[in-house]
């Protein structure tokens, strides 16, 4: 099963940094997440950034049993 990590307010709302999540592919793995987790989740996810194995990653990017899900905070600069 894919990894799955989450930073700042997606801990927060789910209660762990880093757990595993059944899925075929990164939008599998987020809804599957999302269903756990509930609304507070779901409402954070919508405005942060998914990466892949370091990289930045769209819904549809397959996921293998050794591949890390990433759920990153926006960030702000200045």
């Amino acid at each position: 099963m894919p990894r799955l990590r989450l930073f700042g307010p997606a801990r927060d709302a789910a209660g762990t940094g880093a757990t595993t999540v059944t899925g075929d592919d990164v939008g599998a793995v987020l809804d599957a997440a999302c269903a756990s987790f509930g609304t507070e989740f779901v409402e954070v996810l919508a405005r942060s950034a998914v990466w892949l194995n370091g990289e930045p990653a769209g819904r549809d990017r397959p996921v293998g049993a050794g591949d890390e899900i990433a759920v990153l905070p926006p960030v702000s600069g200045g």
